[in-house]
């Protein structure tokens, strides 16, 4: 069986967050599993490029990859010469696999593997949701999809991460055959220990800075939280963006209690560990990795209903349950005062859990056979 996974980014391209460690773990996991993947992706880093070598094959963490150079330096990632590469070889793969949609890596890539009679499986990866339709571009990606994407979509093999991500995709789809497999999560070996509660509630947000997050939901709810607590904001994102939600904290009088770290990646799972609530009170989140990550290390979390991963927070007792607004945060973190030993609870229980809910071989075990039913 021979893979091909189409995505416009790829590790180190760190900058796009959760789908970049998603999509590697993947490949990563599936050739440890014995099969037979290639990457192609572009050299895409945010508004530069990575610095690799261009349209031959490289081994990154044992996975071949084929970077090509992109033309825009924006969320189009146009590149010509990975779309004609792919032309070539498409029918060398049995099944090829694309990351996301809203870009011209996954559309064109799309479009030119139907032509060649390749079966294709979308992962769209949050960027079908109805939050990605009625904001960025929506009215350009109204007539893209009316057009253009619809059409190919409904020709493909769709796979979503979650519950909340499937139907959606099914309302939208409703004759394609979907998937539904949980993301890849890297699951660190280390073991923490010493957790102790605290006079003061130790509360973090760890993900991208950007609007869909949430961030100003949580800055605004804290501003009324009047149990004894401190913030800390790992994450990075756009400069501008950034200093409008320091202005904010400043402005509600909690500016003292935040502590911006910026983004992390080393010390990722010591710092989740040591605090003893996880936040994330996104807009809209198709599956929302750093829950498992948190969780993962013991650390329970206070999600919105709009995580793809809320229902299976609340079905396991792993945490908490909120809507995306300030008033319903604001009165979830006041909760948590009186939830030490909930707390304490997860902290012993969760690492259990993920480990066995989210174990390699078997997820990858899932991912074989949905391509195996996709070919045959």
């Amino acid at each position: 069986m021979k893979i091909l996974q189409l995505s416009a980014s790829y590790k180190p391209a760190y900058i796009y967050g959760g789908p970049t460690m998603s999509v590697s773990m993947l490949a990563e996991q599936l050739i440890i599993a014995g099969a037979d993947v290639t990457v192609y992706t572009t050299t895409a880093n945010g508004l530069t490029e990575l610095p690799v070598d261009i349209a031959n094959p490289i081994l990154i963490d044992g996975v071949k990859v084929i970077y090509f150079k992109r033309v825009t330096k924006d969320h189009t990632h146009l590149s010509p010469s990975l779309l004609t590469h792919l032309w070539r070889t498409a029918h060398d793969y049995d099944v090829i696999h694309i990351h996301a949609w809203w870009n011209l890596v996954s559309v064109l890539g799309c479009l030119v593997a139907l032509i060649c009679k390749v079966p294709v499986i979308i992962s769209p990866r949050g960027t079908l949701s109805n939050y990605s339709f009625h904001n960025k571009n929506n009215n350009i990606k109204s007539l893209m999809h009316s057009w253009l994407g619809k059409p190919l979509l409904k020709k493909c093999f769709i796979h979503t991460t979650s519950n909340n991500e499937q139907d959606v995709l099914k309302a939208m789809l409703p004759d394609n055959a979907v998937f539904n497999i949980p993301n890849f999560i890297n699951l660190t070996d280390e073991k923490f220990s010493g957790y102790m509660p605290a006079d003061h509630l130790r509360l973090i947000f760890f993900s991208r800075i950007e609007q869909k997050k949430g961030l100003d939901i949580l800055l605004d709810a804290l501003k009324s939280v009047t149990i004894p607590y401190k913030l800390t904001i790992a994450g990075d994102g756009n400069s501008e963006y950034v200093n409008q939600l320091k202005k904010m904290a400043l402005d509600n009088g909690i500016a003292s209690q935040v502590d911006w770290v910026g983004f992390q990646i080393d010390k990722k799972y010591q710092l989740l560990y040591e605090h003893d609530v996880m936040i994330l009170p996104s807009y809209d989140e198709n599956f929302g990795n750093v829950v498992i990550e948190s969780l993962s290390v013991g650390t329970p979390v206070l999600v919105s209903k709009a995580v793809g991963l809320a229902d299976y927070v609340d079905k396991n007792h792993l945490g908490w349950i909120c809507e995306t607004s300030s008033v319903s945060v604001s009165a979830a973190i006041s909760n948590l005062a009186s939830q030490k030993l909930e707390i304490s609870r997860i902290k012993e229980y969760a690492p259990g859990k993920i480990s066995a809910d989210f174990d390699y071989a078997n997820l990858a075990k899932k991912y074989i056979d949905m391509y195996t039913q996709v070919i045959k």
